[in-house]
């Protein structure tokens, strides 16, 4: 994964090399799973846009995402796809889950500078 990029002519080649579900039936279920990283720029865009926050369907999306496709390989595309404007909040919930790698290229991708939501620290200390 190390000085690798993702653009998108090897976007879907490398979702599918890391795709890792034993019980996937077909290339329908492969885009089904894929698809929670519109929904989780849909929730994000929300929360930016309005601050209504849904914590807990976020979370098993994001849990449900690395299920599947691991570590990094899923943290590479989360911010391959999401808007920078909005990688503080994914930032936030993956520092929350501890799904941040080590060796993910945060650098490359300027995570280190990225800053957390308060609001959204003080939610999931809650619950």
């Amino acid at each position: 994964m190390k000085n690798f990029e993702l653009n998108e002519e090897n976007f879907l080649i490398f979702a599918i090399k890391n795709y890792d579900n034993p019980e996937c039936k077909g290339m329908g279920e492969f885009e089904e799973d894929l698809n929670l990283v519109i929904y989780l720029k849909r929730l994000f865009r929300k929360y930016h846009k309005t601050g209504e926050l849904k914590e807990r369907l976020i979370l098993n999306h994001i849990i449900t995402f690395y299920n599947v496709f691991g570590l990094g390989a899923a943290t590479k595309i989360l911010f391959y796809k999401i808007e920078p404007e909005l990688h503080y909040i994914l930032k936030t919930f993956l520092v929350y889950l501890n799904y941040l790698p080590v060796d993910f290229p945060a650098t490359e991708m300027n995570i280190v500078n990225t800053p957390m939501d308060e609001k959204i620290i003080k939610t999931l200390r809650n619950l």
